[in-house]
């Protein structure tokens, strides 16, 4: 279990950095009954990711990977090539003006909020990308049934973060949490694209790594 959560977490924390879920997220919060919104926000976003990981859970018990250690080393370096690729393209790609996101998150009311996580999780390319070894990881760990439900509930809470993250903080100190999370944003918004592309390669190289060492190892 120490071993998963080794690998668990940092996937899970660098899945996390999604600068317009955060700028969404802080424009609903701050809209009349913002906290309603931000809370049917996060659960929309949270829904993707758990139909994500169910499916990356029983496509991978169904592949046996814990007794395949040849095909468990080729998803890696599968899996690990194609972040590498995601990462070079995210770089190349010109960024794209973010303001529709934050007029439109302005204008949403709670119900529509709901649709508004649904879709920007959805699109939110890197986090999935991320999320979905982090996923396979769980998948393959020699794990009762309960520990991988705990993993993959962590998963969903670590990739999540941007959206209920705010939602915590204004509840628990409204007045701080404004400043705190515009101070986050403009972070993000400053080097948020190269800290995408760094976790991106970085996580794909690592299990780029991993592969190689285990088709050596057999």
């Amino acid at each position: 279990m120490l071993h998963l959560l080794l690998v668990l977490v940092p996937l899970g924390l660098a899945a996390s950095v999604s600068p317009v879920m955060l700028t969404e997220q802080t424009v609903l919060l701050a809209a009349p009954g913002g906290r309603r919104a931000g809370l049917l926000y996060s659960a929309g976003a949270a829904t993707v990711l758990v139909l994500l990981v169910a499916a990356v859970l029983v496509m991978g018990r169904s592949l046996e990977l814990p007794t395949a250690p040849h095909l468990d080393a080729t998803l890696d370096l599968v899996v690990g090539g194609a972040l590498v690729a995601l990462a070079l393209a995210v770089h190349l790609v010109p960024a794209r003006e973010r303001q529709r996101s934050r007029r439109g998150a302005r204008q949403l009311g709670p119900a529509a909020a709901l649709g508004l996580g649904v879709f920007s999780m959805g699109t939110d390319v890197t986090t999935l990308a991320l999320v979905v070894p982090a996923a396979k990881e769980i998948a393959a760990a020699p794990v009762p049934m309960w520990g991988r439900l705990l993993a993959a509930a962590l998963l969903v809470a670590l990739a999540c973060l941007p959206a209920w993250g705010p939602v915590v903080l204004v509840a628990a100190a409204p007045r701080a949490a404004g400043r705190f999370l515009h101070r986050v944003e403009d972070l993000l918004h400053r080097h948020g694209r190269l800290l995408a592309v760094l976790l991106v390669a970085g996580a794909g190289m690592f299990l780029v790594g991993r592969g190689l060492i285990r088709l050596a190892a057999l």
